[in-house]
């Protein structure tokens, strides 16, 4: 039996995540707000929500200020990729905390309950593996990605601040390396960057040795998640890890793509970036704990419906 109808605000609801958030969300029965610039975010990605009766699109930027009527809110609105936050890190930082802000005040008004999609990159290269919640993180806040590292910490601050002050209703989940279909081609993640790779027999690039890891979670595991987290009772505030905690070197998962793509590329290896993270693995025991939540999909059966995705995109031109 569906739960009575909610009023959901989702920024970034065009986006990869924002997108399939807003699927579940319909899917459940409720009626949804779907806000995005459009700066990273795709039509294609909501095109086949445009009509339904509890679907709507307003296009705006979270900086500014919104004025609506909602039960819950949940935030997702920034550039999640280094290319992508790269490009403006000015307005990158201005989005995660201007952002913040505003969703927090627009929740504060409304007696929402208001979500905060945050990132594993808080704990940014970890000197703790795997790495706990309580892990305070080890951060540039100088370097070219703390644009989105420290707007990322600086949220969540204002996210706990605005609770202990305005007794408002929290969720912050920090979300781990997460892939599946709707993710850009074109966005510079690992996982999108060797599909297409492979699909389009280019060399796979590996940054590095390629024995840095990652803990890849399937964008359903992950949105079921995000459910979770928010109809969790109101103690229940976070941060909590969601992600899965499987960890592959990146040379282990170019192989398992050249695999499943039975692609003819070759690796070849590149620099590695600044400030890129050499291990990165969740623990996820508070999400079992007070969520009830852990990871259903595994890595092939996940890339096997991704590289379906991609496929069929490429071949749309």
């Amino acid at each position: 039996m569906l739960a009575a109808a909610k009023r959901v605000l989702v920024t970034g609801g065009a986006g990869f995540l924002g997108s399939q958030l807003c699927d579940r969300l319909i899917a459940d029965g409720h009626d949804v707000l779907c806000l995005d610039n459009f700066f990273t975010g795709h039509k294609r990605n909501i095109a086949h929500l445009f009509g339904h009766d509890r679907f709507e699109l307003m296009r705006h930027d979270v900086t500014m200020p919104l004025y609506v009527e909602v039960d819950e809110i949940y935030n997702l609105a920034c550039p999640a990729s280094p290319i992508q936050y790269q490009i403006n890190p000015v307005q990158t930082t201005k989005t995660s905390v201007h952002g913040a802000i505003n969703m927090l005040g627009l929740a504060k008004r409304t007696g929402a309950k208001v979500f905060q999609a945050s990132t594993s990159e808080v704990y940014g290269d970890p000197e703790v593996h795997p790495q706990p919640e309580s892990y305070w993180g080890q951060v540039n806040p100088i370097g070219p990605r703390a644009c989105y590292d420290e707007g990322k910490r600086c949220a969540e601050t204002l996210f706990f601040d605005y609770h202990r002050q305005n007794q408002v209703r929290i969720k912050v989940a920090r979300i781990f390396n997460t892939y599946g279909p709707r993710m850009d081609p074109n966005d510079g993640r690992v996982v999108s960057n060797f599909i297409v790779q492979a699909l389009t027999g280019k060399p796979i690039t590996i940054y590095g040795d390629g024995k840095q890891t990652r803990s890849f979670c399937y964008s359903d595991d992950l949105i079921e998640g995000f459910i979770r987290l928010m109809d969790s009772p109101d103690g229940v505030t976070g941060p909590v890890n969601l992600g899965n905690p499987g960890e592959f070197t990146m040379i282990e998962l170019a192989e398992k793509v050249i695999a499943l793509t039975g692609s003819k590329s070759k690796i070849i290896h590149e620099p590695l970036p600044t400030d890129d993270p050499r291990q990165r693995r969740p623990v996820i025991d508070l999400a079992k704990s007070a969520l009830g939540w852990e990871p259903k999909v595994d890595l092939e059966t996940g890339l096997k419906r991704t590289i379906a995705y991609f496929d069929s995109l490429l071949a749309e031109g």
